[in-house]
């Protein structure tokens, strides 16, 4: 039923006295401000890696509630990883083009998510930036700008790919993620775009800190300014600078919130999308995560505007910071224009701000406030200075093109942390009376007031309930696609993807790098291949799984392992039980780390076959047990007190091919069974 603003009411033309209430004036007779380019989400890092593997049901709900015009989200720009098979925060992801002759526009998840939003929003806009890069790519050197045209040979294949593979349109393009951008690379970008009938694709630079040192560039550099359509950066804290607003470009918060998904997180948000434009003038702002959907456990778990962690269950959680995004994108477009500041945007007198925008027709009209007290809206960075907000009363007068606006439809959210919360709730229609209107405003509230009628707060039955990662567990990869991956697995080192090796093993999943990229982070240091799948808190465990090194491979071993922690930039140095088999001195290591530094015990192979072979390790209490082929082969009873619980893991010690099948994790009861089974001395 729809109610009347809550526990504030509106006080219309009634004769409720409201005691100096303070006046804002909405017009355009002094020209109207930036063009606004609209809300994003932020889809890198591995952070969509669950969310393909739901059941149909839930991942249709899910990217309904992110992308669906006037049901939830709504966003408006979606912006992917261009993988470089390099880890980039909680996974690595997929490349397009492992040598300079190899092209696949079919390998990750970005692609399909990408045609997803589309589908629901054909006017999204897609915006693509790399964070690793193919080893090839940067050379002798690892420099991916001292061959700026093959750099951008590189970004351009993928452009184009999107749009002969999948008739994607890709409508703005980064430098490098948080990495120092080059002047003559991003020319020769524009350049290559150009030649390449790319025209429409805008340069979005450089998704690094701070505004004054590109923004030098572009006012002393009359070519580098045509490049340019806007100025990206991360966290500005709702901040630009004089030089970035000399330099005339779009201003935007290329990523932005990075908080946990909580009232807090809902709270950061809201001041976020209104005080960017405020306070910096900044024109889009951009959200990682477009959604929390990476285990637990991984970097930044939950800092997403919903959360989607449990592809096995089809449990997902919707939270406030997907509703505070429908307060803007709901009722804006693209291409709208904010009004000046001091004329309908700007700071409220008790704390919080407001801003207006118009659509390009002058038909509609939208007002989004927000009061978020400081304590309820801290981000995950930068700091924020100490502010108060305190219970207002205001009074909107309409003037110019506005004046007249005779009914305004109220949209409300109040953020509680003693009771429940209300979010994004629809309210009795405004009336204007005499170019006016006069209401309180509470704190930690968002109130959309708008001409739009459109506005809707979708919602779909309860998902199922949360549970556990099932076990048994297991997968022979034939229902998974030929360069995909089932939906459980995270790769943090190199890449995995189903081949097709015919025979009886068919669908098998494969590491496929075979050169260090361009890194990003610390991980890709070791030069292995490496995935996880299960849960942090698996302590006793069994893993069981069918490896081979194909013949075209010269891999220097291939591992399965329990109670793997440490993920993520930080993978390198990865904890565990890892049992790896050397295929080419026919013997194993059992080790405490993911590198040879951690070595437990090690030995010779006797029945070690020249390609298939089955290997198990069952992690119980302070033991480990190993065996090859049904035979025991170690009985390790002093594990370290640090290896306690984590992931279960495979890959390769080296950067080249090795192949998994028919893998099965248990219990290590279970597996204990499994291995008695098969006539195992355990004694």
């Amino acid at each position: 039923m729809l109610r009347l603003f809550g526990v504030f009411l509106i006080l219309l033309q009634t004769k409720l006295s409201l005691s100096s209430p303070e006046t804002y004036y909405f017009t355009d007779k002094f020209g109207l401000g930036r063009f606004f380019d609209g809300i994003g989400g932020l889809s890198a890092g591995a952070s969509s890696v669950l969310l393909k593997g739901y059941p149909a049901q839930q991942r249709n709900e899910i990217l309904d509630y992110m992308f669906k015009p006037n049901f939830g989200a709504a966003f408006q720009i979606l912006k992917v990883e261009i993988g470089g098979d390099a880890q980039s925060t909680d996974g690595t992801e997929s490349t397009h083009m492992r040598t300079p002759d190899e092209e696949n526009y079919e390998r990750g998840y970005e692609w399909w998510l990408m045609l997803e939003a589309k589908k629901r929003n054909p006017n999204i806009k897609l915006y693509g930036l790399p964070w690793g890069w193919p080893g090839w790519v940067g050379g002798d050197t690892g420099n991916v700008y001292d061959n700026p045209e093959q750099t951008a040979m590189y970004i351009v294949k993928w452009i184009i790919g999107a749009k002969t593979a999948h008739n994607l349109t890709i409508d703005y393009i980064g430098i490098w993620n948080e990495r120092m951008y080059n002047i003559t690379y991003i020319k020769t970008l524009r350049k290559s775009l150009d030649s390449n009938g790319l025209q429409s694709t805008r340069i979005i630079a450089a998704d690094y800190f701070g505004w004054d040192t590109l923004s030098d560039e572009i006012i002393n550099d009359p070519e580098l300014s045509a490049d340019i359509y806007g100025i990206g950066v991360h966290y500005p804290g709702t901040v630009s600078s004089l030089k970035a607003l000399e330099s005339g470009k779009q201003l935007w918060a290329s990523e932005d919130y990075s908080t946990y998904d909580d009232l807090v997180g809902g709270g950061c948000w809201a001041r976020l999308l209104n005080q960017n434009y405020v306070n910096g003038f900044l024109t889009s702002t951009i959200s990682w995560a477009l959604l929390a959907s990476w285990y637990e456990g991984l970097p930044y778990y939950g800092d997403g505007l919903m959360t989607a962690v449990e592809p096995w269950s089809g449990h997902y959680d919707l939270s406030s910071p997907l509703w505070l995004t429908a307060h803007t994108t709901q009722f804006t477009s693209v291409g709208w224009r904010y009004l000046s500041h001091g004329w309908g945007v700007g700071h409220l007198a008790g704390g919080g701000s407001y801003v207006a925008l118009v659509s390009p027709d002058g038909k509609d009209f939208t007002i989004v406030i927000e009061t978020m007290s400081h304590n309820h809206s801290v981000c995950i960075r930068p700091a924020l200075k100490p502010y108060t907000v305190v219970p207002q009363d205001v009074k909107f007068v309409f003037n110019g093109s506005f004046s007249g606006i005779r009914k305004l439809y109220p949209w409300f959210s109040q953020l509680n942390f003693t009771g429940e919360s209300t979010l994004f709730q629809q309210q009795m229609p405004v009336p204007v009376i005499d170019g006016q209107i006069r209401f309180k405003l509470g704190v930690d509230q968002v109130l959309t007031l708008t001409t739009v009628t459109s506005g809707n707060r979708g919602q779909y039955t309860p998902p199922p309930p949360s549970k556990p990662f099932p076990l048994p567990y297991s997968v022979n990869f034939e229902d998974t696609s030929v360069y995909q991956a089932p939906g459980v697995f995270a790769q943090q080192i190199g890449s995995f993807e189903v081949a097709d090796v015919g025979g009886t093993h068919g669908h098998v999943l494969r590491q496929m790098t075979r050169q260090k990229p361009v890194a990003w982070c610390p991980a890709d240091s070791i030069g292995m291949g490496f995935t996880i799948l299960g849960s942090p808190q698996w302590k006793d465990i069994y893993v069981q799984a069918d490896i081979q090194a194909p013949n075209n491979s010269n891999v220097s071993s291939i591992f399965i392992a329990a109670r793997v922690s440490q993920e993520g930039c930080q993978s390198n140095t990865a904890k565990g039980v890892f049992l790896s088999i050397n295929p080419q001195e026919k013997e194993y290591i059992l080790s405490s780390s993911i590198t040879v530094l951690g070595i437990l015990t090690q030995g010779k192979l006797e029945n070690l076959n020249k390609d298939w072979n089955t290997v198990s390790l069952l992690a119980m209490g302070n033991s480990a047990v190993g065996s090859l082929n049904g035979e025991l082969i170690f009985n390790y009873t002093t594990l370290p007190t640090s290896v306690k619980s984590g992931f279960v893991a495979m890959g390769t010690g080296s950067l080249d091919y090795g192949d998994f099948d028919n893998v099965k994790i248990a219990s290590a009861r279970d597996g204990l069974h499994y291995m008695k089974n098969r006539k195992q001395n355990l004694r």
